[in-house]
């Protein structure tokens, strides 16, 4: 999508489409703070494969979120860590973002990057399904 607009309709239809994030998750320990918005992110580890959800009270911050989420569900930890979101800036994403949304991408990749770098020290040998 070429035009910006359409670009952040297709945003915020893919954030009313996401699957329900329960009212208990939604505590200060999955928070992810520094953002503007309220952004909720879990790191749930399943037999060593490590899968991500979020929520938010913004749209726009909720979808792009849940990009990184679905990107980054059932790879490998150090695969996680060595591969900084750029498909974002490569499609336009990032580039119509506010500078506090932007600040939000930032914190949603520094939370799963940490996630998965705990997770690659602490298993190690972990082998995931593809």
């Amino acid at each position: 999508m070429r035009d910006p607009q359409e670009r952040l309709a297709w945003l915020v239809e893919q954030a009313r489409q996401r699957p329900e994030f329960p009212e208990d998750l939604r505590t200060e320990r999955w928070r992810v703070h520094g953002c503007t918005a309220r952004l909720w992110l879990v790191c749930e580890l399943h037999g060593g494969a490590i899968g991500f959800r979020c929520d938010s009270d913004s749209l726009i911050v909720k979808s792009v979120a849940g990009l990184l989420c679905d990107f980054y569900s059932g790879a490998d930890p150090a695969e996680i860590v060595a591969t900084p979101p750029d498909f974002l800036s490569a499609v336009g994403i990032d580039h119509h973002l506010t500078p506090n949304r932007r600040n939000s991408l930032g914190r949603v990749w520094e939370s799963i990057r940490d996630c998965a770098e705990v997770h690659r020290r602490t298993h190690p040998n972990a082998t995931l399904p593809k």
